[in-house]
């Protein structure tokens, strides 16, 4: 709707985070609740406090400005450690019964993954449901065609930019439950990496459109997950005394098919026939 790559977000996910890890006594659904409530709270300010008064600038200086929030949560947070003078990170142990293996033939996959795709196929349905079936999502949708022409038809502007960031900062908070039971680690830069990929995956895809930006952020999931095995595996044939790892290359070579499919597919891989470039900005 604002035309925003919020690099910031990964942070809503990373506050999220943080309150799993300060209310995981209060059992998983009280501790759960809590960092749904947090996320959309820390989203909501965001919005208030940085976004509405930049509403009228530059898109470039909206960006500065959610790198700029990036990284001062991401001091902010730790800050925590360097008092405390102790290791970065803290664990999480709310459902961490799904990091336990289910065994389907000769393969063991552990369950979260099962409801990781579960949460995913959940939260787009309800996402496409809701812009779809409901006056707001209506709204949504008006805003985010012509956001001037939508509020002279009645859209009021704040109310529908308030409701979408607050879906934002729920999916936040699932993509947070989802990784700290993954990966039970929580540290400054939780959700950084995975949201930066995330958003190269939508301006893959296609911005505009809820399907294309689905696609798009799948496509580099699938990416990333095949190349990585590759690169590893070569680094295991390797046979050299520093090995050809994934993690070393593997953002690199991303991000280079990432600019191949935008000098061909500057509008995005899944966008609509015609659509031009300037519409995802």
């Amino acid at each position: 709707m604002l035309r925003i790559v919020n690099f910031a977000y990964g942070q809503l996910i990373m506050i999220a985070a943080y309150m799993l890890v300060f209310t995981q006594g209060w059992g998983d659904a009280g501790a759960i609740l809590i960092a749904v409530a947090a996320a959309v709270f820390a989203s909501l300010v965001m919005e208030r406090v940085t976004f509405r008064p930049l509403r009228t600038t530059s898109p470039a200086t909206v960006l500065v400005a959610t790198f700029a929030i990036s990284y001062l949560l991401q001091n902010v947070a730790l800050l925590r450690y360097t008092y405390q003078n102790r290791p970065v990170g803290d664990s999480v142990g709310v459902l961490g019964g799904l990091n336990r293996a289910a065994e389907i033939g000769s393969l063991h996959v552990r369950w979260i993954t099962f409801v990781a795709i579960g949460a995913g196929v959940v939260s787009l349905v309800a996402l496409a449901l809701l812009l779809n079936r409901t006056s707001i999502g209506l709204q949504m949708r008006a805003a985010a065609t012509d956001f001037h022409t939508a509020r002279l038809l009645g859209v009021k502007a704040n109310t529908v930019i308030m409701a979408a960031v607050a879906v934002s900062g729920v999916l936040a908070a699932v993509s947070a439950v989802i990784l700290t039971i993954q990966s039970p680690q929580v540290t400054n830069t939780t959700g950084l990496n995975e949201t930066i990929f995330v958003l190269v995956g939508v301006v893959v895809g296609g911005m505009n459109r809820l399907l294309s930006a689905t696609l798009g952020g799948f496509a580099i999931g699938f990416a990333n997950s095949f190349l990585g095995f590759e690169l590893a595996t070569q680094g295991s044939n390797s046979g050299t005394a520093v090995p050809f790892t994934s993690s070393v290359y593997l953002p690199s070579v991303i991000y280079v098919l990432v600019i191949l499919v935008l000098l061909f597919r500057p509008a995005g891989l899944f966008a609509r026939h015609g659509q031009a470039a300037v519409e995802r900005v």
